[in-house]
C-alpha cells in the first residue's frame, strides 16, 4: 500500500484522535498526511543542486494540450513529464481495484478526489526517485486549490504555464481526438479553421491525421463526447481557475494563448519561456 494511503488509513481507523478532532482540523491531519506522501517521493535535490533546475506545472482546460507541450519541454529539458492522466488511464487499463471506480468517474467527466490523485502521482514520483529522475513538469496536478497548497507545502514550484485556447477550439480538438489502438499514437481529425473578428487574429489548426499503417485502427476515447467534454470544461472552470489566481498572486503564473497549431504555438512558448529547441533547428535545416 503507498504511503498515502498508509496514513490516511491510519487517522480514519482512530476513533480516540477523530472524536476530539473539529471538521478543519480533521481537514488539515488529511492534508499534512497528502504532503507528507508527496515530500517523501520528491527528487532529492543533489548536491550540485541540479534536481530543483526545473519544477514546472502545466494548467489548462482538458483537451488544451498539455500533454503534448509538456512532453516536448520534457524531451528539451532532460526531465520526467508526469501526467496524471496519463496514471489514471494506466490504472483503468490495470483493472486494478480503483478501475471500476475510476472509470464511473471519467465517463462522467468529474473530478477525481485528492486522495485518488495524491495516491497515484506519489507512487509515480516514488518510481522517478528510485531512477535517480531530477526535476518534473506536472500535468493535471494540482486542479484544486487545496492540492495547490498541499504541493506548496512540500516543495518549490517555479513556474507555472497555463495554456488557453478559445472554448470553440477547444470542444472540437477534443472531439477530432483518435487514439491508434496498435501503437498508442495520438492523432486529431479535426480541422479548426476560425476567422478572426473585431481585430482578433485567425486561428487555423490543421489536422494530426495518422500514417497510413494507422488510418483503420483509430479509436474514440470514450470520454470524449460532446457532453462530456462540455461536463469537463464546466467542472474545471469550477475548480480549477482559482488555482491560476492561486499562482498568479505569486508571480509564477504565466499566460499562453495558443495562436494556432502545434508548429506555430511550439515556437512562440519557447520564446516566452526564453528557451531554444536546437533539435527542432536542424530539423528545419534539414
Amino acid at each position: 500500500m503507498a504511503v498515502l494511503s498508509r496514513l490516511i488509513l491510519r487517522y480514519r481507523t482512530a476513533p480516540s484522535i477523530r472524536s476530539f478532532c473539529t471538521k478543519s482540523s480533521e481537514i488539515d491531519l488529511t492534508r499534512a498526511a497528502s504532503a507528507a506522501a508527496l515530500s517523501s517521493a520528491l527528487p532529492v535535490e543533489d548536491s550540485k543542486g541540479k534536481g530543483r533546475n526545473v519544477q514546472w506545472v502545466f494548467l489548462g482546460c482538458p483537451g488544451v494540450g498539455k500533454g503534448t507541450y509538456a512532453a516536448r519541454l520534457s524531451n528539451l529539458l532532460g526531465v520526467p513529464h508526469i501526467a496524471t492522466g496519463d496514471l489514471v488511464r494506466q490504472e483503468l487499463s490495470s483493472h486494478g481495484p480503483l478501475s471500476s471506480k475510476l472509470a464511473e468517474i471519467v465517463n462522467q467527466g468529474k473530478l477525481i478526489s485528492d486522495e485518488i490523485i495524491i495516491n497515484l502521482l506519489s507512487k509515480r514520483l516514488e518510481e522517478s526517485q528510485a531512477k535517480g529522475e531530477m526535476g518534473f513538469i506536472l500535468d493535471g496536478f494540482p486542479r484544486t486549490v487545496r492540492q495547490a497548497e498541499i504541493l506548496e507545502g512540500v516543495t518549490d514550484i517555479d513556474l507555472v504555464i497555463n495554456l488557453k485556447l478559445r472554448e470553440d477550439a477547444l470542444i472540437a480538438k477534443c472531439l477530432g481526438r483518435r487514439i491508434c489502438s496498435e501503437c498508442g499514437g495520438n492523432y486529431n481529425v479535426a480541422c479548426i479553421d476560425i476567422k478572426g473578428e473585431d481585430g482578433s487574429p485567425r486561428m487555423y489548426m490543421p489536422p494530426l491525421l495518422p500514417p497510413p499503417n494507422c488510418e483503420s485502427k483509430l479509436i474514440t476515447r470514450s470520454d470524449d463526447t460532446e457532453e462530456v467534454v462540455k461536463e469537463r470544461l464546466r467542472v474545471y472552470n469550477e475548480m480549477t481557475r482559482p488555482v491560476e489566481e492561486f499562482y498568479r498572486t505569486r508571480g509564477k503564473l504565466l499566460e499562453f494563448d495558443l495562436p494556432g497549431g502545434i508548429p506555430e504555438s511550439w515556437t512562440k512558448l519557447l520564446q516566452a519561456l526564453n528557451l531554444d529547441d536546437h533539435e527542432d533547428k536542424k530539423s528545419a535545416a534539414a
